[in-house]
């Protein structure tokens, strides 16, 4: 699939100044001389497929006690996040009401909210606008006094479509420096979405490329910019750089080259997210047995950081810690004792250095940046205790375990791996942004997915989780920020390692995408071809159609929908599969409502064989012939049923851990790993699992380094 590109459209707003007034009494008025209002409605950010706006409403007229902004966009123009106020969308039709902190606009006073959209074709600029039933078009009417000034009725909207709270009991203050950007720590944080990650760089030891990366350069953040994203995490790891105590001097050299990454990333219009990053596992961690050592050199590391960006634009956002853990903490309940310490003390170091510092948005992680009710409960207490209005809580999601693994036969994206997503989003939802406090979800992703170890999680599989994962941060107000050590953009070529699944990701920002049960349709070349079906995931799209390509296949003779049911018919399968030699012999695309299609691999196949084969328990490979199928999983056992392997469990061995197929040397590899986990001198029986359905029985026997296999 082609790469879609984000075409930011900074340098050339969309803006709309609309002013009005109408003689006419608006229910939600006081009493008062006169109605009118102007809009100006700004277009901050485009690409392809959506964009953001910002709008701000001047009272020209009597004070206001409530308000409602109502418009109609003149495209398919479709809201999908809103910050600022809750919204209602029926067509093209727009309603906007206040939320309990922003109702009141004094005569010729502003408020504003923003919102991210969808659109295709055209992105027009509304051409009109009325606030509380009065046109905007920057003139004063006159009204009569209304006799018992009411509350206009405010549209509640779902998390779906806003965040459901204030950011604070009263209007913050804007976050540091100067500029016309957000001008409330919830806002601020909506602004920032999308976010993307610079893993594996900064926060690389003993140095910048110790851990395969290049370094990082100005033109790598320029590309993700032209992405569509909004923010970028600088993960940074200080340790290697720090001198002894009691100053816990930082190398100026290092200090520098970090400074230098993040004006680069500041200089392309991003909010910068800057943290203590793997320091948390190497000594914050000591903090159970050396609470005095760790605060001091954590105290000093941060005095320092506030020091030196302390004049940074308001874009610039400090994070204390990356998944904080503790070691030989008895209980969560102490070690998040320790973490409200930590937080604290960061907070403080950054406030009293001054400067921007002083009202600088600042995030806080849970325990582990683990999304538990508990955890989120202990963070909000400190949040609570802190009574500042630009704080952020961050968690981390990389999706439900055995499935972000796949282990335990957990290969698909099923019902428990969606509640668990669900779950944990709409946690954080209930915990923080219903409460007013915005949340950024600092890393995002899925566990083992990894370029350079494909096949552990299903591509079709992938592709369902990060659409759904795109829905979830939408419909509970939550930033996310896709965790990149280098598996989506290539450090190296600055190109997309995979586009296809990237126009996945960029689509969920704004819009839902029709998926389906498979990505692929296994057709047995031994057999005669008959019909093969597949359930559609519509996720509130309609199906639009069947294509090869830009050809359309013929509805009824080439494929039939009943319901949710796509079934491809024999006959097209036949003239499709051709040849049929074993493997991908043809695509086709689901076409839905909104979104990206749907790609349907067209396989042929038969029955994996294996053969007998000696090896090591470092070294053993199963010689297969895969014949155009692919392995889900492996399951080892035990004569007596018990399971074999690294995981003791679950019968069912974690990809890669255990099992890795070698499709171009024609072999399954069985790891080193899996060998010392089983039992000398027993046998252990394995069946391998294909996607197709089919499985293959083998047999291993490890006796001290020797390892025989056989087919019997």
């Amino acid at each position: 699939m082609k790469q879609r590109r984000a075409l930011l459209a900074s340098a050339a707003v969309g803006a709309l100044m609309l002013a009005g007034a109408a003689a006419v009494t608006v229910p939600t008025m006081a009493a008062a001389a006169g109605t009118g209002c102007q809009v100006n409605y700004a277009i901050a950010s485009q690409w392809n497929v959506g964009f953001t706006a910002n709008v701000t409403i001047t009272n020209l007229g009597s004070p206001l006690t409530s308000w409602t902004l109502k418009w109609s966009f003149g495209g398919n123009q479709q809201i999908t996040q809103l910050w600022n106020g809750s919204y209602t969308q029926s067509g093209t039709s727009v309603s906007v009401s206040n939320l309990s902190y922003n109702g009141s606009i004094a005569t010729n006073a502003t408020t504003s909210f923003g919102f991210n959209g969808s659109y295709s074709g055209t992105n027009a600029v509304p051409a009109t606008f009325t606030l509380n039933g009065t046109t905007c078009n920057g003139t004063v009417g006159s009204t009569s006094p209304s006799a018992t000034p009411s509350t206009s009725p405010s549209p509640s909207a779902s998390p779906s479509n806003s965040p459901s709270a204030s950011p604070s009991s009263s209007p913050s203050p804007s976050p540091s420096g100067s500029g016309s950007g957000p001008s409330t720590a919830m806002a601020a944080v909506a602004a920032m979405q999308p976010g993307w990650g610079l893993g594996n760089s900064l926060d690389a030891t003993p140095d910048e490329t110790s851990w395969g990366n290049p370094a990082v350069t100005k033109p790598l953040f320029d590309t993700v910019r032209a992405l569509g994203y909004n923010s970028v995490r600088i993960p940074v790891t200080w340790y290697p750089h720090l001198g002894a105590g009691p100053g816990y001097t930082v190398d100026p050299t290092f200090m520098a080259r970090v400074k230098q990454v993040v004006d680069w990333a500041l200089s392309d219009n991003f909010y910068v997210i800057l943290n203590v990053h793997h320091d948390s596992w190497d000594w914050i961690a000591n903090m159970t047995t050396d609470s005095t050592g760790v605060l001091a050199e954590y105290n000093a590391l941060w005095t320092q950081i506030a020091a030196e960006f302390q004049g940074e634009s308001n874009k610039l956002v400090l994070e204390s810690v990356n998944e904080p853990t503790f070691n030989g903490s008895p209980s969560d309940s102490q070690s998040a004792q320790m973490l409200n310490q930590l937080n604290t003390a960061f907070f403080n170091d950054v406030r009293q250095s001054g400067g921007n510092n002083a009202t600088r948005l600042l995030l806080l992680p849970t325990l582990g940046d683990t999304p538990t009710q508990a955890l989120m409960d202990h963070l909000y207490s400190t949040i609570q205790s802190l009574h500042d209005p630009n704080l952020i809580a961050s968690f981390h999601y990389y999706g439900y375990w055995p499935f972000a693994v796949n282990i335990a036969n957990e290969t698909t994206f099923d019902s428990a791996s969606q509640q668990d997503m669900v779950t944990d989003f709409t946690l954080a939802h209930n915990e923080f942004v219903a409460r007013g406090i915005p949340v950024y979800a600092g890393e995002v992703g899925l566990l083992n997915y990894d370029y350079t170890r494909p096949g552990i999680i299903e591509r079709g599989e992938t592709l369902k989780y990060f659409e759904a994962l795109g829905y979830q941060a939408r419909t509970n107000g939550i930033t996310t920020n896709l965790w990149d050590a280098g598996s989506f953009v290539n450090r190296s070529t600055l190109q997309l390692r995979d586009p296809g699944l990237f126009a996945q990701i960029q689509s969920s920002w704004t819009t839902r995408s029709g998926t389906a049960s498979s990505d692929m349709i296994l057709v047995p070349k031994s057999s005669a071809i008959t019909d093969q079906t597949l359930t559609l995931n519509l996720n509130g799209t309609t199906f639009q159609g069947l294509y090869q390509g830009t050809t359309a296949l013929a509805n009824g003779s080439d494929y039939t929908v009943s319901g949710s049911q796509l079934t491809v018919k024999a006959a097209a399968l036949t003239r499709l599969l051709g040849n049929r030699a074993y493997g991908t012999d043809a695509t086709l695309q689901a076409h839905f409502s909104q979104g990206v299609p749907w790609q349907i691999n067209l396989i042929s196949y038969d029955t994996a064989t294996v053969s007998n084969a000696t090896g090591t328990t470092s070294s053993f490979a199963i010689p297969t012939q895969f014949h155009g199928d692919v392995v889900s999983t492996m399951e080892a056992k035990y004569a007596d049923g018990s399971a074999a392997g690294t995981a003791n469990w679950t019968t069912y061995q974690e990809y890669w851990t255990d099992f890795i197929p070698d499709y171009t040397n024609s072999a399954i590899d069985l790891t080193s790993d899996f060998f010392n986990a089983l039992t000398d001198g027993a046998r252990v029986t394995l069946t391998f699992h294909f996607w197709s359905g089919r499985t293959v029985t083998y047999y291993v026997t490890k006796s001290g380094s020797a390892v025989t296999g056989t087919t019997n």
